[in-house]
Order: C-alpha cells, then sequence, then structure tokens
C-alpha cells in the first residue's frame, strides 16, 4: 500500500470517530432539553384537548413538539386567514380523496362543531370528488397545460 494511501485511509478514519465523537456529545447535550420539550408539549396537548391520545405517544418522540406547534399554529388558531369551519371542510374534502377515515371522522366532527352544516359538508365533499374527477381526465387524456390555461382564460 502506497504512503498516500495510508495516509488517506489514517485521515478518513480519524475523521470518522471525530464525527462519531461530535456526535455522542451532541446527543448527550441534547437529551435534557429534549426531554423537557417533548415533556411540556404533552402538557400543552393535555390541556389544549382535555386528553393525550394514544396515537399521540406512537409518534416519534423527536418530532412531536414540532407537528404539535405547527397543528396547533394552523389548524387549531383563530387567528389564521381562514377560519375554523372552512379549515375543517378543506381537511375533510382532502381525506375523502385520500382516504382517510380517522380524518373524515375527526374532520367531520370538527366542522360540525365550527358551523359547518351537513349540506355544506356534502358540498366540500362533492367538490373534492369533482375537482378529482376532472384531474383524472385532464391528466390521462395528457391535456395540453398551455393550451388549458389560454382556453380557460389565462394567459
Amino acid at each position: 500500500m502506497s504512503v498516500y494511501r495510508t495516509l488517506s485511509s489514517t485521515h478518513s478514519s480519524i475523521r470518522r470517530a471525530c464525527l462519531l465523537a461530535a456526535a455522542c456529545v451532541l446527543t448527550l447535550a441534547a437529551t435534557p432539553s429534549y426531554a423537557d420539550e417533548y415533556d411540556a408539549t404533552v402538557k400543552d396537548i393535555q390541556s389544549t384537548m382535555g386528553g393525550v391520545p394514544g396515537f399521540v405517544k406512537q409518534f416519534p418522540k423527536a418530532g412531536l413538539p414540532g407537528a404539535w406547534a405547527e397543528v396547533k399554529a394552523i389548524q387549531l388558531s383563530d387567528k389564521t386567514a381562514l377560519p375554523p369551519k372552512v379549515k375543517s371542510l378543506i381537511s375533510l374534502a382532502v381525506a375523502a380523496q385520500i382516504p382517510c377515515n380517522y380524518c373524515i371522522w375527526s374532520d367531520t366532527q370538527d366542522a360540525k362543531r365550527a358551523g359547518a352544516t351537513d349540506e355544506e359538508i356534502q358540498e366540500a365533499v362533492a367538490v373534492s370528488a369533482l375537482t378529482r374527477h376532472w384531474s383524472t381526465i385532464f391528466n390521462g387524456m395528457q391535456v395540453d397545460f398551455d393550451t388549458f390555461k389560454k382556453e380557460m382564460g389565462g394567459q
């Protein structure tokens, strides 16, 4: 083996060892704050929802604080551009297309609590079905997008 290969191999081994040591130090240093942040998130979920659903405990602990912050800031907040009823109807329409039985049930309950009527719920689902229907046609028939935009009033 040449001197260059030996030095290069040794350098790579040292670099890997340094990276591994740094990762261990960062992990150990981050563990207490990570645990504190997770515990604080669980407490916030408890106070916001009146309990902590079982699926929350199945969610990766490292991701829960960020995931909860996103849900709380967008979906649960009444200080966003869309009112809660509209957000619930949009979520229900998407859930119907995925489909996700969990979301369909939950979003229907949320929409009703936010004041949505049965007719509004039915219409939201029907509009999502129309969107999927026409999307299937446009994509399956490979309709030219530029022509479509022009014919629909775009430029």
